[in-house]
């Protein structure tokens, strides 16, 4: 008996109580503990499914949850369980006290304590234990006091947001979702009887440690449940093919980076929505991994979806994978600032179209040329001659778009970029026309910005993360010239192997091979990627189209089974051949651009350029390389010999002072040197 007394001193205690100060005054004079329970951060897709879910300062997986959140049946089972009487009593159940004093009087030990749910609560409120006397009571008179001050409904809330499940999981919602892999909504009987059953000795039960007692505890929930009218006999039979879980469900974590600035933004929200799909936002991240599957460690993705429409952010991914490594996983690459390549060549166009500078088929001279002491260089070092603007702009080529940029003003394609939303930064502070080819730094949510602008027919677009966080932005250039470029870059071939879709899409790679992009648009969405090293190191023989396009592509596979179209041309876009086009605009020459001779371009070797010759009466010889014959000599404008293979040729006497003389190759190059002769 000497076991018992704890139990008949609580008794005699609580009645003790009443009788001296009244039941009444004894429980209004209860300091309550804090009622407001620290619960996880929680943010949710666009559908409200869970994103990412933090733990509480301590630790634990605590996620909020009401009663209208779980399965009705084991709300039935708990009650059925754990207090029978919960609606009825005032915190304290008389009946279940006097019955566990008898049962430990009839069985020599305790059997039964007698807690009420609103018991259990006062402990967990107060992290209270529940053998020592002092603690029993203290029990019964925060129980007593909560039942007067926040009601039935609210205990048992607390109850669902509070009771343990094994190690660092509190409430039926977190160990729902770590148990099962679901919200509580909708439980099997086994399921929620495997719930009912943790709290009572959450870490001796825990399925995936001790699967059989978890069983056997499970068991008897559902008897007691089946013989108190709860579970029906078929339930039971049911339960034998829904095992106890052996390994707990991670919580969702998808689109790490985005989930943490949104934190950080809003830091007193308990729950934030973003405008992200999980769905696609998990699919992309599986695709980001895959990608770069078997590539280096050191290497890192990016891919950002978008409806251009709107300026809904779909999906963001801002690493390969979100860990410490060498990839560098916490960077998010969404947002670094890189050298954009080629990808801002389109506004260069477009921007031409606008000026009146150029059309779709205006002939440009890509060919050597010098502003100064810079001399661009097109990527794979070969020069095309006179190709259309079109072409220029699908071989991404290097010299017809300095030789435009030159002409536009790189300040007024800076301006451009930051009316489409985007914040480029400028080394050294005052643009260059090396902006046109990378020479400036952007992130990969300004060039899908870019193109969002580019997409809805020039007019920027405000991405955003938050919902309703969109607004119009200015125009960046007008309709037709949006169109036309669009129209081009629907027209390239896409990598080996991805359909020929017309999605119009733009590569680069930057600067020493650092970073690979791929951007992309249809008639509704947008994406960019980006693939390349955090610390900005090279990456040698990586390429925009080799190693981002093929990503672009099937990015857009996993958003959906079909491209939108894009949409027709405005009413005011000129569409004409070159010939057809006004004189203006059937050629294009930079007007202070310095066009060099290409370097297998004919040679005066001999006489070189300046000298003085004293031919003595005898005739002047000179000599070419490079070339291809056969050549015309010229002096001061006329033709002195024609069809000449040879490359040693005598012009024979040309008579005495200064002299002008020019070779002509079969190709229409020619070199030039002016002479004196004495």
């Amino acid at each position: 008996m000497k076991r018992l007394w704890p139990l008949f001193l609580v008794v005699t205690l609580l009645a003790g109580a009443a009788a001296r100060d009244g039941v009444d005054d004894w429980v209004a004079r209860t300091e309550l503990p804090a009622l407001i329970v620290d619960s996880s951060v929680e943010l949710r897709d666009r559908n409200g499914e869970l994103l990412r879910v933090y733990t509480v300062a301590d630790g634990l997986w605590r996620l909020p949850v009401s009663r209208a959140d779980v399965d009705t049946r084991y709300v039935d089972m708990l009650l059925a369980y754990e207090d029978k009487r919960f609606w009825h009593h005032g915190g304290v159940d008389a009946v279940a006290l006097i019955r566990a004093v008898m049962q430990a009087a009839w069985y020599g030990r305790i059997v039964s304590g007698g807690s009420t749910l609103s018991m259990q609560v006062a402990r967990l409120l107060e992290d209270g234990g529940t053998g020592a006397w002092t603690g029993k009571l203290r029990q019964m008179r925060v129980a007593l006091a909560l039942e007067r001050r926040i009601g039935k409904d609210a205990i048992l809330n607390l109850y669902l947001q509070l009771a343990p499940f094994g190690g660092n999981i509190e409430g039926v919602r977190a160990a729902s979702l770590s148990y099962f892999g679901k919200e509580p909504a909708r439980l099997s009987p086994a399921q929620a009887a495997l719930l009912v059953s943790l709290p009572q000795s959450p870490e001796t039960r825990r399925p995936d440690r001790h699967p059989q007692t978890a069983l056997a505890a499970r068991q008897r929930v559902m008897q007691r449940a089946l013989r108190d009218g709860v579970l029906q006999a078929e339930d039971i039979a049911a339960a034998i093919y829904d095992p106890v879980p052996k390994q707990r469900f991670g919580f969702p974590a998808l689109a790490p980076h985005a989930a943490d600035r949104g934190r950080a933004r809003m830091p007193d929200r308990q729950r934030l929505t973003l405008t992200l799909d999980a769905g696609l936002q998990a699919r992309l991240e599986d695709l980001a991994e895959l990608s770069l599957r078997g590539k280096s460690e050191r290497l890192s993705i990016a891919i950002l979806v978008a409806d251009h429409r709107n300026g809904e952010i779909l999906a963001s991914v801002g690493s390969r994978r979100y860990a410490l490594g060498r990839a560098q996983g916490f960077v998010d690459m969404t947002r670094a600032l890189r050298s954009p390549g080629s990808t801002l060549k389109p506004l260069v166009y477009a921007l031409g179209i606008d000026q009146g500078l150029i059309h779709p088929e205006t002939l440009i001279n890509d060919r050597p040329v010098a502003f100064g002491r810079y001399a661009p260089q097109n990527f794979d070092g070969h020069f095309r001659g006179e190709i259309t603007v079109s072409q220029a702009l699908q071989l991404s080529l290097n010299i017809p778009v300095v030789l435009l940029t030159e002409e536009i003003g790189p300040g007024r394609l800076m301006a451009a970029l930051r009316r489409s939303g985007a914040a480029p930064v400028i080394p050294g502070g005052k643009p260059g026309l090396a902006v046109a080819l990378g020479g400036v730094g952007v992130t990969l949510r300004d060039l899908v910005q870019l193109y969002a602008g580019l997409a809805q027919g020039g007019q920027a677009v405000r991405l955003h993360m938050v919902p309703g966080g969109g607004a119009p932005g200015p125009r960046i250039v007008s309709r037709s010239a949006a169109w036309q470029v669009g129209h081009i870059l629907s027209g390239l071939v896409p990598p080996d192997g991805e359909p020929r879709n017309h999605l119009a899409y733009k590569t680069g790679t930057s600067y020493g091979h650092r970073d690979a992009w791929a951007v992309g648009f249809d008639g509704a969405h947008v994406i960019g990627v980006w693939i390349g090293r955090p610390d900005g190191t090279p990456v040698p023989g990586v390429f925009g189209g080799d190693l981002a396009a093929p990503v672009l592509f099937k990015a857009f596979q996993r958003l959906k089974p079909a491209l939108d179209p894009l949409p027709p041309p405005p009413p005011e876009t000129l569409i004409l051949g070159t010939a057809d086009l006004p004189q203006p605009l059937q050629r294009f020459r930079g007007r202070h651009a310095v066009f060099e001779a290409a370097p297998d371009a004919p040679k005066l070797a001999f006489p070189p350029d300046g000298a003085r010759l004293a031919l003595e009466g005898g005739g002047l010889t000179i000599k070419l390389r490079d070339g291809a014959p056969p050549f015309t000599v010229m002096a001061d404008g006329a033709a002195v010999l024609t069809g000449q293979y040879s490359r040693q040729i005598n012009l024979g006497p040309v008579g005495n002072g200064f002299i002008n003389l020019a070779v002509i190759d079969a190709k229409g190059r020619s070199d030039r040197v002016q002479l004196q002769i004495e």
